[in-house]
């Protein structure tokens, strides 16, 4: 239908003979439950981020979520995130009975840690940054104000896997983080899954409880958990594209600063800026157009399959009306919604593509 489609899975697994032998093969074996598959993932995964645990769950939105009931939050709770987010960060927070509050973007796509210390209150017990579109945090900022008020910070890295901020790992800054591992993340599984990452012993195994219903054995329970395992199957799948991530990442930045440069200077789109000390993994490419409605529409007819993150902002959706939150709390967020549009930037896509459509865009904004 589109001569540059958006999803590339079709290309990603065009040959998916090499993992259905991998799958009859843990078929053969029985072992479907947080067995030989899954250990493996998250050794690997581990070692991908840098970090000493790695413990396998079944969604993105659940690996926030865990770290937060490990650390005892819940009703009457309070925790800071960012006002443009995807809605499984606010209801990861929500879940765990918790009132998630909101702070501004800016337009890295991340939050504003300048507006970070005037939401902390009493009943703060948690900040929770978003690597949103694979940027990251200005976790320098973030980090001493957490220290200082004595908050754990649990990242929402689910979009910036091998993301970096001055060098250091999304996923290594905080208590925790939590990953996605859904079809369109950078590295990608056949279904849901998530991962949460940890330095700290504690954590590690309190997270390891919850997520299978707090057994410590089959017999007995410790504490109360839920089911949150990373499914065998996935772990499989998992395990064949992690040796990717790096190559699939690397194309992602080049095909980024390809668009860079061909869009750089149009009347009426802007370029985002990019920060020297940021290592932005492109899980989105997002650029801002004055007329983003028509140039949205003028991409989709001529071929090129661009997408919007996301036109209505979060806090003006009917299911969180309840926050309390009056239309234009959140000015830069509200501009992004009308603003912003992303590209395709995956690592199948070819250079004449790509020049597609810089050069559909081209034509829109100047007037051909």
């Amino acid at each position: 239908m589109y001569d540059v489609r958006y999803s590339y899975l079709l290309e990603q697994f065009s040959d998916p003979a090499p993992i259905l032998a991998e799958i009859g093969r843990l078929v053969a074996t029985g072992d479907f439950t947080l067995g030989k598959p899954v250990a493996e993932f998250e050794k690997r995964f581990a070692e991908l981020i840098g970090v000493r645990h790695a413990i396998g769950v079944g969604s993105g939105t659940d690996a926030l979520k865990l770290p937060l009931k490990a650390l005892g939050i819940g009703h009457g709770d309070e925790v800071i995130t960012a006002a443009n987010t995807f809605i499984a960060t606010v209801g990861a927070i929500a879940e765990t009975g918790a009132t998630p509050v909101l702070v501004d973007c800016d337009d890295s796509f991340c939050m504003n840690v300048d507006h970070v210390e005037a939401a902390i209150t009493k009943k703060t017990k948690a900040i929770m940054p978003v690597q949103l579109t694979g940027e990251v945090t200005d976790m320098g900022k973030l980090m001493p104000i957490a220290q200082r008020h004595n908050l754990p910070v649990v990242e929402d890295a689910c979009q910036g896997i091998l993301s970096e901020f001055s060098g250091k790992r999304s996923g290594t800054h905080g208590i925790a983080a939590g990953f996605s591992l859904h079809p369109l993340k950078n590295l990608n599984v056949w279904g849901d899954a998530g991962v949460v990452v940890t330095n700290d012993d504690g954590m590690n195994e309190k997270l390891r409880l919850i997520r299978n219903h707090g057994m410590k054995n089959r017999d007995e329970i410790s504490i109360l958990g839920c089911n949150s395992r990373l499914d065998s199957l996935q772990a499989v799948v998992g395990n064949w594209l992690i040796g990717q991530t790096s190559e699939i990442t690397r194309r992602r930045i080049e095909n980024a600063a390809y668009y860079d440069a061909g869009l750089a200077g149009l009347p009426g789109l802007r370029v985002p800026p990019r920060r020297p000390n940021v290592k932005h993994v492109y899980h989105l490419y997002m650029v801002f157009a004055e007329r983003r409605d028509e140039l949205y529409k003028y991409c989709l007819d001529n071929g090129i399959e661009a997408k919007i993150h996301y036109p209505i902002p979060l806090y003006q959706q009917e299911g969180l009306k309840h926050l309390g939150y009056a239309p234009g709390t959140f000015p830069v967020t509200d501009r992004h919604a009308k603003e912003v549009i992303s590209f395709p930037v995956d690592q199948h896509l070819t250079r004449a593509q790509q020049d597609r459509v810089i050069e559909t865009v081209r034509k829109f904004c100047h007037g051909r």
